[in-house]
């Protein structure tokens, strides 16, 4: 973890939840409205722009992308493999583990923490949403949205294209296959498929 950057990106929340009031439900994990808010825009915008640089040069200088990625996410871990492009809305809410690998078209939406174990092999076009819009049809209108956290432990393994929702975990070493939708939590230790996705049998050995 780069605590250069982590301090750095400390300070601008630190300022910003002084100031935004979204800002501040956000860390709380409370409801939020990031149509009204500065703050919240402005940290997309920023973790957007930053994206867009690691993306523009991840091949002619890999060295200065994989600082920029670290910049953007002070949680991340060592030994992390990634391919472009990337897209994540707010990288000092991403925490993931040492020696993850994360493929291409990897997205990461809304301000719900996301937590990444270690080792973990996360497939192409894998997206991670974490907020929800209200249903009520006046709240909805109003921009209201509650951030959900994301969790996927140690060791799992999601194949292409997989979707997981705001509030799911899935546990250790698990295996989600490609395509799948993950609604609801999946335990560790099992390889789960489908949309919604379910277990469908223990992992072998």
């Amino acid at each position: 973890m780069d605590q250069h950057a982590l301090g750095r990106a400390d300070e601008r929340m630190e300022a910003l939840l002084a100031i935004d009031e979204d800002v501040q439900r956000l860390v709380a994990g409370d409801w939020i409205r990031y149509r009204t808010s500065p703050g919240l825009q402005e940290l997309s915008w920023e973790a957007h722009s930053t994206c867009a640089k690691i993306n523009q040069i991840y091949y002619d200088d890999p060295a200065e992308a994989i600082r920029l990625f670290h910049e953007l996410v002070p949680g991340a871990g060592e030994g992390i493999d990634f391919r472009p492009p990337i897209s994540i809305d707010y990288g000092m809410r991403l925490v993931i583990g040492d020696r993850t690998f994360i493929n291409a078209d990897f997205l990461v939406i809304g301000g719900g923490q996301v937590t990444i174990g270690a080792d973990c092999l996360i497939g192409p076009r894998c997206g991670i949403y974490t907020p929800n819009h209200a249903e009520d049809i006046a709240r909805r209108l109003d921009g209201w949205e509650l951030p959900e956290p994301v969790v996927i432990g140690d060791n799992a393994w999601l194949g292409g294209s997989v979707t997981i929702t705001p509030g799911v975990t899935i546990g250790d070493n698990s295996i989600v296959g490609a395509g799948s939708v993950v609604t609801r939590d999946i335990p560790s230790g099992v390889v789960a498929v489908g949309n919604p996705c379910q277990p469908i049998r223990p992992i072998k050995g």
